[in-house]
C-alpha cells in the first residue's frame, strides 16, 4: 500500500508540474495576443475636441480620378487599384507632382476657422507614396518630385503656431513596396487589394523606421492606421507596432486600425452609429462621394447635413473626422473651404454645446433632434424647431434656468407634464439648422 501511495504521489507531482507549465505558457501567449484594454495615451484632448480634419493628399491628387485621358470609377485615392496602374507607371506620377501653391498655414487657418481641434493627414497611403522626409525610401515627396519639400514638417510647425493638434495617417497595406504581393500580378493590369504581406519582419522594420520618423520629425499626436485587412497580417505584428510606437512615446494615440482589437478607440466610416458607440469613437467622413481629389465629383454635402452630423457625433460621444482633398498644386477647393466656414460660423456661437460634451442622458430618441451634457447642464440641439413653440425633455429634474446659447439673457419658461419638462421657446429659432437651448440643473440627470 505504501509503494502505490508514493507512486500516486509521484504521479499527482508530475501532473501538477505539466499543468503548471502548461498553464504558464498558455499565459504567456496570451499576454502576446490579448486585446489591449488599458492604455497610456493621452486621450483627453481628443476627448475634448469633437471635431477633426481629415485630409487625403499624394500621387493620386495628380492623376485626380483619370487616367489615359479617362475618367476612372471609384474614390479618387485608390486609382492605382482600380485603374490596375502597373507600379513604374504609376511611378511616374511623382515626376509631375508639383504643389506650388501649397501653403502649410493657410490649411491650417481654414481647419482652425472651421472650429476643428485636430488635423489628420496623409503620410502614406495605399500606394505606397511617402508624403514626407524618410530614409525608408526615395519613392517619398521630397525626394522624387520636383517640388523637394516637406509638407509634414510645414503642416506641424503651423499646426503647433496655431494651437491645433498634427496627427498623421498611416496605411499598412502598401501597393508598392516588394514585401508585399499584389492580389494579381498580371504585368499588364494587376490588382493589388488585398495585398499579401510576404515577408512580415521587413515589411515592420520598414514600418518602424518610418513611424519613428513621423514621431521624431513631426511630433505627431495620433496615428491613424488604415489598411489592415491585408493578407498574412497578424494579432503578433499588431502588437508590436502598437507597443514599439509607446516605447518611443507612450502618449501618442492609435486608432483601432491595427486590428486584431488594438488601439484606443473605434472608426466607423461614411456612417454615424445612431446611439454611439461604448467607448471613445470617431466618424470620418468625406464632402462629397470621394477622398483624394477628383475633378469629376461635385456631389457636395449641404451645411445642413454637415452640422447636423457633427451634432449627432458629439450626442452619441464620438468625434467627426471630416475630410478635404486637395488638389495637386495643393488647394483645398472652394466647395469644401465654403462649407468649412458654415460650420465654423455655426460651432462659433454653439462650440460649448459641442466641445468637451458628453453623450446624451437619454435613452431614447428626441423628436426636435438632440442632446448633449456637461456636468450641471443639459445641451438640446434642436434640428426640428416646434410649431407649437413646446418641447418637451425627458426629464425628472427641475430646471434652474432654461435659455438659448445664441442668447443667455433671454431666459425661456418651463412647466412640467406627465412626460417630463416642457420648455416654451420663441416662434422661430436663432439658427435655420440647429438652435441650441441649455437647460441648467443640479445634480444627476433622472429620465422618465
Amino acid at each position: 500500500m505504501k509503494r502505490k501511495s508514493a507512486g500516486i504521489k509521484a504521479l499527482l507531482l508530475t501532473l501538477g508540474i505539466i499543468i503548471a507549465l502548461f498553464s504558464f505558457s498558455t499565459l504567456q501567449a496570451q499576454s502576446k495576443t490579448a486585446p489591449i484594454h488599458k492604455t497610456t495615451s493621452d486621450m483627453g484632448w481628443w476627448d475634448n475636441a469633437r471635431f477633426g480634419m481629415f485630409i487625403h493628399w499624394g500621387l493620386y491628387s495628380e492623376a485626380a480620378g483619370e487616367w489615359d485621358g479617362k475618367p476612372i470609377k471609384g474614390i479618387g485615392e485608390w486609382i492605382m487599384n482600380s485603374a490596375h496602374i502597373p507600379r513604374a507607371q504609376y511611378e511616374q506620377l511623382a515626376a509631375k507632382f508639383d504643389p506650388v501653391d501649397f501653403n502649410a498655414s493657410q490649411w491650417v487657418k481654414i481647419a482652425k476657422e472651421a472650429g476643428m481641434k485636430y488635423i489628420v493627414i496623409t503620410t502614406k497611403h495605399h500606394d505606397g507614396f511617402s508624403m514626407f522626409k524618410t530614409k525608408a525610401s526615395k519613392y517619398n515627396i521630397v525626394n522624387a518630385t520636383p517640388w523637394h519639400k516637406d509638407p509634414m514638417a510645414l503642416l506641424s510647425k503651423a499646426s503647433r503656431e496655431q494651437g491645433i493638434k498634427f496627427c498623421t495617417y498611416y496605411s499598412i497595406m502598401d501597393w508598392h513596396t516588394p514585401f508585399q504581393q499584389a492580389a494579381d500580378t498580371n504585368a499588364i493590369k494587376p490588382t493589388y487589394n488585398p495585398t499579401t504581406l510576404t515577408e512580415p519582419a521587413k515589411y515592420v522594420s520598414y514600418m518602424k523606421q518610418q513611424l519613428h520618423e513621423l514621431i521624431s520629425q513631426y511630433h505627431t499626436n495620433l496615428i491613424w492606421f488604415d489598411g489592415g485587412w491585408l493578407k498574412n497580417w497578424t494579432s503578433g505584428e499588431a502588437h508590436e507596432i502598437y507597443n514599439y510606437i509607446h516605447s518611443i512615446n507612450p502618449s501618442i494615440i492609435v486608432n483601432n486600425r491595427l486590428k486584431f482589437d488594438v488601439g484606443d478607440y473605434g472608426t466607423p466610416e461614411q456612417k454615424i452609429p445612431v446611439r454611439g458607440l461604448p467607448g471613445p469613437w470617431e466618424t470620418c467622413m468625406t464632402l462629397n462621394d470621394t477622398w483624394g481629389f477628383k475633378t469629376d465629383d461635385d456631389n457636395w454635402k449641404s451645411d445642413t447635413t454637415l452640422i447636423t452630423n457633427l451634432i449627432h457625433c458629439a450626442s452619441g460621444g464620438g468625434n467627426f473626422l471630416l475630410n478635404v482633398g486637395p488638389t495637386s498644386t495643393g488647394i483645398i477647393p472652394q466647395p469644401e473651404v465654403d462649407r468649412l466656414m458654415a460650420m465654423g460660423r455655426w460651432l462659433k456661437v454653439n462650440g460649448e454645446a459641442i466641445y468637451g460634451s458628453h453623450r446624451t442622458p437619454f435613452n431614447i430618441a428626441l423628436p426636435f433632434g438632440y442632446a448633449t451634457e456637461k456636468p450641471g447642464k443639459i445641451f438640446l440641439e434642436v434640428t426640428q424647431w416646434p410649431q407649437d413653440g413646446v418641447i418637451t425633455v425627458p426629464m425628472k429634474n427641475k430646471i434652474v434656468k432654461a435659455y438659448l446659447l445664441a442668447n443667455p439673457k433671454h431666459q425661456l419658461s418651463t412647466t412640467r407634464s406627465e412626460d417630463g419638462m416642457v420648455i416654451h421657446l420663441p416662434k422661430q429659432g436663432p439658427d435655420p439648422i440647429a438652435s441650441v437651448v441649455v437647460l441648467q440643473i443640479n445634480g444627476a440627470v433622472e429620465t422618465n
